[in-house]
């Protein structure tokens, strides 16, 4: 159904006269009659009577004036989903409960006038296919990995580095030290269930193995964070690596038995020595003309921070900062 005819019946029957809804259409009184006759051969009814007051809507009319309103909202909404600085910002973080997760919620506090669109991809090759194609406005992503150049229409920018802890139950061996080297973890079990094999993760901590001669097990199935804590909780040889804003609920630095989740008495202690941090990375679509892609990267210049790089360590792949 041609839209002009459904915005010019519904500009008649708000107006009651085809002169007045011309002038407000800004078109001549002969094509809104046009318009009205094409609708009404179309639908196959009468919409309007003509009398000395004006134009009267019949009872078809008046039956169809609600969902060519209908007609016309939808229409708007459908050019609002696409049309730039009307439609919302639409983001991928990967996680929920990951630092960008963390990022996006500091991003939209400071900034509440933006509209957000937060979604979670998992490969990388469909977060940079959906920033290619328009599909999504930015990714944060650890990049670039071994193999995996960024296409040329790509932009990146180092945002966040986020300095790995060791995270243990109270019983661990490990657990009342204020901090841990990265050579004192050599021999150590270090569980991480989550790492799935061709991904940037597994790629970053496939180096930081070999860096260090850490040992990182991927073995069994991953249930989720909770299920992680529970274990390594209860499981006094095993420890896991976890960012240092992922849970910044937990206590760090060899806090008090019982703090933490449901009370595991767990401990998050910072890795030193020097200290694996994950770089966290934007990636946007160089052309991409959204108003509050800008808000964002100049947001993510000032609020996302990290440790110095001196002292720090991360694959020789990863995008400078």
């Amino acid at each position: 159904m041609d839209l002009d005819t459904v915005r010019t019946f519904v500009a008649v029957a708000d107006t009651g006269r085809f002169q007045e809804a011309a002038a407000e259409l800004s078109v001549t009184q002969q094509a809104v009659s046009k318009r009205i006759a094409a609708l009404e051969r179309a639908l196959g009814v009468r919409l309007f009577t003509r009398t000395p007051r004006g134009a009267e809507l019949t009872i078809d009319g008046q039956a169809f004036l609600p969902h060519a309103r209908e007609l016309l909202r939808v229409s708007e909404r459908a050019v609002a989903s696409v049309r730039t600085g009307r439609r919302p910002l639409r983001v991928d973080i990967i996680a929920s409960r990951g630092a960008a997760s963390g990022l996006m919620r500091g991003f939209h506090r400071t900034h509440p006038e933006v509209d957000l669109d937060v979604v979670m991809l998992f490969a990388i090759e469909k977060a940079v296919a959906a920033v290619r194609s328009g599909e999504i406005d930015a990714s944060f992503r650890a990049v670039a990995a071994p193999g995996r150049p960024l296409p040329e229409d790509i932009e990146s920018v180092r945002v966040l580095d986020e300095p790995l802890h060791l995270l243990t139950g109270p019983a661990h061996a490990l657990a009342g030290a204020r901090s841990v080297t990265v050579a004192e973890l050599v021999g150590h079990r270090i569980w991480m269930p989550g790492i799935v094999p061709g991904t940037e993760w597994a790629a970053y901590y496939d180096d930081l193995v070999a860096a260090f001669g850490l040992t990182i097990e991927a073995t069994g199935p991953n249930f989720g964070s909770d299920a992680l804590l529970d274990t390594v909780a209860d499981t006094p040889a095993l420890a896991t690596f976890m960012g240092e804003r992922t849970l910044p609920r937990l206590p760090r630095d060899g806090g008090a038995p019982g703090v933490g989740p449901a009370g595991l008495g767990l401990r998050l202690i910072p890795v030193t020595g020097p200290t694996p941090v994950y770089p966290h990375a934007l990636l946007w679509h160089r052309d991409n003309p959204h108003p509050a892609l800008a808000t964002l990267r100049a947001h993510l210049a000032t609020a996302a921070a990290g440790p110095d790089t001196a002292g720090t360590w991360v694959p020789d792949w990863v995008i400078p900062r």
